[in-house]
């Protein structure tokens, strides 16, 4: 059976939203280190000058686990 997979995502917003959602990437690379958890994608996306945001590509059965400590602001459901 194929693996079920959820895109969470951390928006930002403002002028220092690139900045923001960069720093906040290189923080989700080392959680992800120390919890050993499996991580099949992860970056940042400009969608605008004022919106940016930082994606981890997961395992949908520890989405309980990255939404109590990673908190993400959304999800979509990954093909």
């Amino acid at each position: 059976s194929r693996l079920k997979k959820i895109k969470l995502i951390w928006d930002f917003r403002g002028p220092l939203s690139q900045k923001t959602a960069q720093h906040h990437h290189r923080h989700l690379e080392e959680f992800f280190k120390l919890e050993n958890k499996k991580l099949f994608e992860h970056g940042t996306k400009s969608l605008s000058d004022i919106h940016n945001y930082t994606y981890a590509i997961v395992l949908k059965e520890d989405l309980e686990f990255f939404k109590a400590t990673l908190k993400p602001h959304r999800g979509q459901s990954v093909e």
